[in-house]
């Protein structure tokens, strides 16, 4: 396993990642889910995400029993607030109110003193960004929150939350959790040069487009119905017989280096320095060892041409 540094910052984290959208806590079945983080961990993943809402608290809760048996060091730990997890008019958004009190609530179910990243799950319109930035900044100073993110911000709402910081002298962003993969690509426009510019690293969500870039399907009759793919819609979307033919292009040119289709998607990537790790789901153990072959393959040039190419 390879490891890059988070943004600007100094800390290290895996260039493969593991989440827990859609997986633990509910989709996938708690012995697997357990089998998957510990794989994952042996094998070098050193960098696991949540979020306050997956499962209403229950994937904060499994991660943090099975994290519990490792050294809190050695680890880290990542999770999110904005979604709703109340019927109130407080129970969302980015309020200070909010998220101090999620905050505390996520400690709580990770059975943790502090996580290492705390993600704004989304930009929150109602909410001033000082208010934001001043509650996030008192987390860090009382040490439950190392680093400051976000997710699924535009570049403007990110400068705009860098120039606060810098008035007050508050915490900054080092991270943004974006989706990007072979087919959704709007961060290499904006996203990337910011983070560039300002010392935003990326960790990307969904880089195999929801099992898509695996190669599983060879047709839009290979999706079952109970399947993250048909759930999130992508069947009447994203998965198509032109995007299904396109990864079969693909897995000509990965069977050629000797990688899977999914290692080659990874792989490329990971080819963007700006990049700190690719996030990747896992409803098997086995799934987590084949991703991470991913980690440390660099793709000669005359592959990635042939695959911009097949992409355009």
């Amino acid at each position: 396993m390879k490891y890059r540094r988070l943004g600007g910052s100094g800390l290290k984290v895996s260039e493969i990642s593991l989440g827990s959208w859609l997986t633990y806590g509910g989709y996938v079945e708690q012995e697997n889910a357990v089998n998957s983080i510990e794989t994952a961990y042996d094998q070098g993943i050193n960098f696991f995400d949540t979020a306050n809402v997956y499962e209403r608290g229950a994937a904060e809760e499994l991660l943090g029993r099975t994290l519990k048996a490792y050294p809190r060091e050695s680890y880290v730990l990542a999770t999110k607030v904005f979604g709703k997890m109340g019927d109130g008019p407080n129970d969302q958004g980015l309020s200070r109110k909010h998220i101090t009190e999620q905050a505390h609530a996520s400690l709580r179910r990770l059975g943790v003193e502090y996580v290492d990243i705390y993600y704004c799950h989304r930009f929150h319109e109602e909410t001033p960004l000082e208010e934001t930035l001043r509650a996030l900044d008192d987390l860090v100073r009382q040490g439950k929150a190392l680093y400051i993110g976000v997710s699924q911000w535009t570049a403007a709402q990110m400068e705009a939350a860098l120039a606060v910081a810098d008035r007050y002298l508050l915490d900054r962003i080092v991270v943004n959790q974006p989706i990007y993969n072979m087919f959704e690509r709007y961060i290499e426009k904006e996203i990337i040069p910011l983070g560039e510019r300002k010392g935003i690293g990326q960790v990307v969500y969904s880089p195999l487009a929801q099992g898509l870039l695996t190669g599983k399907y060879s047709s839009l009759e290979d999706i079952p119905a109970d399947s993250r793919a048909a759930k999130l819609g992508w069947k009447e979307g994203r998965i198509n017989e032109e995007t299904i033919h396109t990864v079969q292009q693909l897995a000509q040119i990965a069977d050629e280096l000797d990688l899977k289709v999914g290692q080659l998607a990874l792989a490329w990537i990971l080819r963007q320095p700006n990049v700190s790790s690719a996030l990747v789901g896992a409803s098997r153990p086995e799934q987590i060892s084949e991703n991470i072959g991913a980690s440390g393959v660099e793709l000669p040039a005359d592959a990635l041409e042939r695959i911009e190419g097949i992409l355009s």
